[in-house]
């Protein structure tokens, strides 16, 4: 029975941080795609993107 209740963390413990760390790259993408857009808006809003 050790097997069976050392097996079980184990399984626990190898999923947490996996979904941990899609968690972080999920936000990280978040994070870098709105500061894109929020940085293209400004941008355009300033006129570097008129032409002139």
């Amino acid at each position: 029975m050790s097997e069976a209740e050392e097996g079980e963390p184990t399984g626990a413990g190898r999923r947490g941080p996996t979904w941990v760390i899609l968690g972080v790259v999920a936000a990280a993408l978040l994070v870098c795609c709105c500061s894109a857009v929020i940085g293209l808006v400004v941008s355009w809003s300033v006129g570097l993107f008129g032409g002139r």
